[in-house]
């Protein structure tokens, strides 16, 4: 989060929420098909196993922040455009093919081929909408697309993998805003990053923070029910505005670490009582 003379109000907090309302009916569509979803963890569920999963996501994490800050260093504005383009795109096409054929599957079976013209043309209009114009609507579909792909991993991730990726997400972000890449990445130009971050009033919230948001909100749903998806919604919204105010007087300020301990906290409590 980025901001200079900025003041939090609770308007604020209106994109993440629309994000994580967003995220929860993503999830349910998975929950309704019952469709099989293959882990995208290299390694298997276990203490030492999701210790390298997380460590896994945060070296991903971390090496795509690198390149993007090497690119935006060298002023390569095009293989930037070309790398965010290539990323957005695979990830909306992915998305869209797992969504539609979860919906399709709850409802009506559908042939793959429609499945493959729609996800195509869908791809194309979010593209175009996000890189190729400045309008709100690109904005909005950020927020949707770190929805939809926060649920997705929710879906794919089991607990404890997904609970120390968050935690140890969280943790670097702290460094990574202070001390490493993404502290450098908003103060040289955010506005060459067209897709993966989010301006609203006065904020720049990228788009791994809200991904990982409704990661949270989503897996809580998928695995232990609406209740405890409501309390870790409602532990990342607090989060977020404990973030804004402290966003004050910093002018930036890690989007993780407290909405995400905050979540699952509360998540983790509604569960057990």
């Amino acid at each position: 989060m980025l901001s200079k003379g900025f003041k939090a109000e609770l308007i604020h907090l209106a994109p993440i929420l629309t994000s994580l309302l967003f995220s929860i009916s993503c999830a349910y569509i998975l929950m309704a098909s019952k469709m099989e979803l293959y882990l995208v963890t290299p390694f298997p569920e276990s203490p030492t196993g999701s210790f390298g999963n997380a460590l896994y996501f945060v070296l991903l994490v971390g090496f795509g922040a690198l390149v993007i800050f090497f690119l935006l260093k060298r002023r390569s504005y095009k293989l930037i455009t070309i790398v965010t383009s290539f990323a957005l795109a695979s990830a909306a096409f992915l998305l869209s093919m797992v969504y539609f054929y979860a919906f399709s599957t709850a409802l009506a079976p559908l042939p793959s081929e429609a499945s493959i013209v729609v996800s195509a043309v869908v791809t194309v209009a979010v593209g175009y909408v996000i890189l190729g114009t400045k309008s709100r609507l690109g904005d909005f579909l950020v927020l949707l697309l770190g929805g939809a792909l926060g649920a997705f991993l929710g879906a794919c991730i089991q607990t404890l993998s997904a609970a120390l990726i968050l935690c140890f997400l969280a943790v670097y972000d702290m460094f990574a805003v202070y001390r490493g890449p993404i502290g450098k990445i908003a103060h040289v130009n955010l506005e060459k990053l067209r897709g993966l971050s989010f301006s609203f009033k006065d904020i720049q919230i990228g788009l791994g923070d809200l991904t990982f948001y409704s990661m949270l909100v989503g897996h809580m749903l998928l695995y232990f029910g609406f209740l405890p998806c409501l309390a870790s919604m409602a532990g990342v919204l607090l989060g977020c505005f404990l973030a804004f105010k402290l966003l004050e007087r910093s002018g930036i300020f890690p989007g993780l670490p407290i909405p995400i301990f905050l979540g699952l906290a509360l998540g983790f409590l509604a569960f057990l009582f």
